[in-house]
Formats: C-alpha cells, structure tokens, sequence
C-alpha cells in the first residue's frame, strides 16, 4: 500500500509470472481487500522481471479455480461467477501478457504497455485449452476479425497495434512505464473517488442490458453519493472556487 494506492505484484518472474493456484488464491484476497478497504482509491498491477507481465496460466501446477478470483470466477469471469472490482484499476504491462495474463490485463480499467509488450492466446499453437474466458473478453475488446486471428491462428499483438485498437490507453519506453502509471494513478487520485466507483459500476453494468434500459436504471452507488461528505465538498468547493478535498466518504 502506498498512500491511497494498492500495489498488486505477480510475483513469480522464473514462471513468467505464470498463474498457479496459489497465486490465484492471493489474487482473490488482494481483490477482496482493495475493494474493502476505505482508504484505498485505485489499485495498481504488475509483473515482476523483465521478460513478462504474465504468461498465462502455469501448465505445471495450473489453478484448479477454487477460492480463487483470477480463475473459475470473479475478477476474470472465467468458468464462474463474474465479481467486478469496484475501485479503479490500473495495469503496467511489459513483455508477454498471453492467455490468462491478458485475460487479467484486460480486467483493468487503464493499461499502460511497454513498447515491448506482446499480447497472445498461445492455446490453438499449443494445443490446450480449458476454461478460456480470454476469447469472451478479446471479441469485445478488440476489432472482430483482430480477436479471431488471436483466437483461431494464435496471431500476436505488438504493443504499438494494441494502441491502434484500443485496447491500451499508452504505450511508452520500457524504462518510463513506472512514470507512466504514476500519471494515470494520479490523474485517478485527483477525482472524487467515490464518483469515479460509482462512474465504473454503472458503466460496467449497463453494458449486460440495452442502451434503453442502462439509461432508464438506477444505480446504488450514484444513488447514495447525495449522502456522503465528498458530494457536500464539491458543492462547497464550487462555491468556494477552491479545489476540492476528497475524503472518500
């Protein structure tokens, strides 16, 4: 933790940062404890050493989805029950970012990449597939027939194409991309953090109905931010034309 910012590590980099059940299993508890935490605004994630924000899911000692977030549910979706983070999230992504690490990386809301990443669903080169989630997210993330050379061919996306698309908000030097993540966290930590957990969660949910419906909803989080004390700062701050001080309550 560092002030109002949650760093999330994968933390495995022999592996390539592979995901295993145990590392499944601390991801399920980071989630669980940024999202229950008042004092955190926006979580951060990244991948240990130098060659991979994460190469998938670990073959060797794959994670079987129980108690876990980032597989059989949860953050990804994958095989389960779906769980959105409610706070911000924004991933720092270098390297190989394949299969179940570019699931992850799709799950945040900002994704700053390194000029040297490359993004991959290795499994129809490899010949394994499983749970696979990843393809859901990459056809709606991605332009159609970009996803499927991804899904079909195992065709790979450069850092720069990624950009191209929209699937990164930056691309920048490996060596800035510490840089680059602390402008966007801080950019996040500049608004009202309550609006912008209110802002995701209504987005986030109206995309699973029509455009008609999502306009015509009521939002729990929208709802009750006329009753916190940020709501009664910015009215007091536009009075006052001073910047406002946000207390996350």
């Amino acid at each position: 933790m560092r002030g109002h910012v949650a760093e999330v590590l994968l933390n495995r980099p022999g592996a390539l940062n592979a995901i295993d059940d145990e590392m499944d299993r601390a991801l399920a508890a980071a989630w669980e404890r940024i999202d229950g935490d008042p004092n955190t605004r926006v979580a951060v994630l990244r991948g240990a050493g130098e060659r991979a924000f994460c190469a998938g899911g670990d073959i060797a000692a794959p994670p079987t989805g129980r108690g876990g977030l980032s597989f059989g549910g949860g953050l990804t979706g994958i095989g389960g029950r779906l769980q959105r983070l409610r706070k911000p999230l924004v991933c720092a992504v270098h390297g190989y970012v394949l299969g179940l690490g570019f699931e992850l990386a799709m799950c945040a809301d900002i994704i700053v990449a390194a000029d040297d990443a490359r993004f991959g669903l290795p499994e129809a080169r490899a010949g394994i597939i499983d749970h696979c989630g990843v393809v859901h997210r990459a056809v709606r993330q991605l332009p159609h027939h970009v996803a499927m050379a991804m899904i079909v061919a195992s065709q790979t996306l450069d850092a720069p194409r990624a950009a191209q698309y929209g699937l990164v908000n930056e691309v920048v030097p490996l060596e800035s991309l510490d840089i680059a993540v602390q402008e966007w966290t801080d950019k996040i930590l500049g608004c009202a953090p309550l609006v912008s957990q209110a802002a995701k969660q209504a987005a986030l949910d109206g995309l699973d109905i029509s455009l008609e419906e999502a306009l015509a909803a009521r939002y729990p989080l929208i709802d009750l931010y006329s009753q916190t004390d940020d709501y009664q700062e910015a009215m007091c701050a536009w009075r006052e034309r001073r910047a406002p001080e946000w207390k996350g309550r």
